[in-house]
């Protein structure tokens, strides 16, 4: 899991799939696009959606996490706490992993670490990274968030990278 924020110099150089994706993020009217389209960003090896929706309480976002795509969060508007644990036996399997979603869902996080998420914050997470996303800060509020699914193939040329994230 890496959190920054777009805008502003960064000291760190991604692999090109993953600057790409975040030279997408930038400069883009977010309000014109429609909510849970796909925007291809490098067809279907990567593309961003867009989530509008109200946060909730903890005990009704559940964790998720992928193995084929990394996701690249980035908050447009509004805040919200996104839990993160490592992949680990310890979790309990809600809903298996489903290949055509690459999801599966679980129980909790076992250790849980809290973040807080505001607009201009970009999170990347790989298949390691076990989140619960969607959590309210001090209520349900509204929330405008661009998900970029990136095909791990994408990192191939940059294995170490998918290490050290």
């Amino acid at each position: 899991m890496l959190i920054g924020k777009l805008a502003g110099p960064r000291k760190k150089q991604f692999p090109p799939a993953v600057e790409k994706a975040l030279a997408y993020l930038g400069g883009r009217d977010f309000s014109a696009m429609k909510e849970g389209e796909r925007y291809e960003i490098d067809g279907s090896l990567c593309y961003a959606t867009i989530m509008r929706y109200k946060t909730r309480p903890v005990e009704e976002c559940v964790p998720e996490a992928h193995r084929r795509f990394m996701d690249i969060l980035y908050m447009v508007e509004g805040e919200e706490y996104l839990g993160i644990c490592p992949m680990s036996p310890d979790l309990v399997v809600r809903t298996p992993y489903d290949e055509t979603k690459d999801v599966e869902f679980f129980e909790g996080l076992v250790p849980e670490s809290i973040f807080h998420i505001a607009a201009g914050d970009f999170v990347m997470l790989l298949p390691k990274d076990v989140h619960r996303p969607f959590t309210m800060v001090e209520g349900p509020a509204p929330v405008t968030k661009v998900v970029i699914k990136l095909d791990l193939s994408l990192l191939d040329e940059n294995p170490s990278f998918a290490r050290k994230v």
